[in-house]
């Protein structure tokens, strides 16, 4: 039976992991699958050597009902086209158990209230060398809160320089950057993190998402494999699976997306030529097949092209337990630039692909994956 796979389109990154993100001024398979993209408009072009407030060109309030194929496919879901920020993210530390004080940003929608039903929370991880507002800028996420109702906190990496905010970085593993020289505990400053903010919002601890660029899906990959207790599904762009062992004590679902012209993180493995931090780096598509396998999903995935979009070559693997399905998208042409989205990134990542929005893509998949 075809396995279907919904992708909603409308959206850089690591360069300690070979991935750039904007800089800091300062210093074959079986059956086929089937796919539906629904492509809106990209945001604007612009270029600072400054982080302006995040903004989206997409102010539309509509919602965008995710289209299904086949009596294999997902269930419909809908998902709102990002908006608007009403307001803008505060800015706050947590000192973590090593001793680190530990910067992040987090943007409430104005629908959320501390006395309101739980909400999903989505922890967005930047690119290396890029830091949490940058991310918020170039992924929009913030618009796609404001529409949808959940709260997205994006937290800063491990840096260099006087101040430690030059070249950040995260600890994934095998990457990247001062995180890993350092030995830092991303996983134990997250497990923080969320501890905090579920006391000070309602959270709803079945929807705790992590999506991630390059460096920062580096992490989440890690997250999913060391953290499941408390994250229930990744989505990530231009990553990979660097940890020795993927074993999770819960089951988490995954959706990855990678360009096929990738130069900092090649979608075969090994080291980018863009990149700049020499990392060997493993397949990206080993990270999706080994969580698949610690999620008890069938060994041998589906493959197929979109029908929409022949640029899109998903492999899914589904029924796993529970509600869970792992999802990797090789998007043909596609570079390591955050898809979609022009505003916010910079760096040798070539330009982004604006056939498909990974932002509204990542987002559709883990609202439709919270744990039963």
């Amino acid at each position: 039976m075809a396995a279907s796979v919904v992708l909603v389109g409308s959206m850089a990154a690591c360069t300690s992991s070979g991935d750039t993100g904007a800089q800091p001024v300062s210093t074959g398979a079986s059956d086929t699958v089937v796919t539906t993209v629904v492509t809106s408009e990209t945001v604007a072009s612009a270029t600072s050597s400054s982080v302006a407030p995040p903004t989206t060109t997409v102010p539309s309030t509509t919602s965008t009902p995710a289209v299904t194929t086949g009596p294999a496919a997902l269930d419909a879901i809908v998902v709102n086209r990002a908006v608007e920020p009403t307001s803008r993210s505060t800015d706050d530390v947590l000192q973590t158990a090593d001793g680190r004080d530990r910067t992040y940003h987090v943007y409430v929608p104005s629908t959320v209230t501390t006395s309101g039903p739980p909400v999903p929370l989505l922890i967005a991880l930047h690119g290396g060398t890029g830091w949490g507002h940058q991310f918020e800028l170039n992924s929009g996420f913030d618009g796609l809160a404001e529409a949808n109702g959940f709260i997205v906190v994006y937290p800063d990496g491990i840096g260099v320089g006087a101040d430690g905010t030059a070249f950040r970085t995260w600890n994934g593993g095998g990457c990247c950057g001062p995180a890993v020289k350092q030995q830092v505990d991303d996983v134990g400053f997250v497990r923080q993190l969320i501890a905090r903010l579920e006391t000070t919002y309602a959270v709803d601890p079945a929807r705790v998402f992590a999506t991630g660029h390059s460096n920062g899906g580096i992490l989440a990959y890690r997250l999913a494999c060391e953290l499941s207790d408390e994250i229930v599904a990744i989505g990530v762009q231009s990553s990979a699976l660097e940890v020795p062992a993927c074993t999770p004590d819960h089951p988490v679902s995954v959706f990855h997306i990678h360009g096929s012209a990738d130069q900092n993180l090649p979608i075969g493995g090994g080291v980018g030529p863009n990149g700049i931090s020499g990392v060997d780096f493993n397949p990206p598509i080993d990270g999706a097949t080994a969580v698949a396998a610690a999620d008890r999903c069938p060994a041998t995935p589906a493959v197929g092209t979109d029908t929409t979009n022949p640029d899109l070559t998903v492999t899914s693997w589904s029924p796993c337990a529970g509600n869970i399905q792992v999802v990797f998208v090789e998007v043909a042409g596609a570079t390591h630039a955050w898809m979609g989205h022009t505003v916010g990134g910079s760096g040798k990542v070539g330009p982004p692909y604006d056939r498909l929005d990974s932002s509204l893509a990542i987002w559709n998949f883990l609202a439709a994956h919270p744990r039963p």
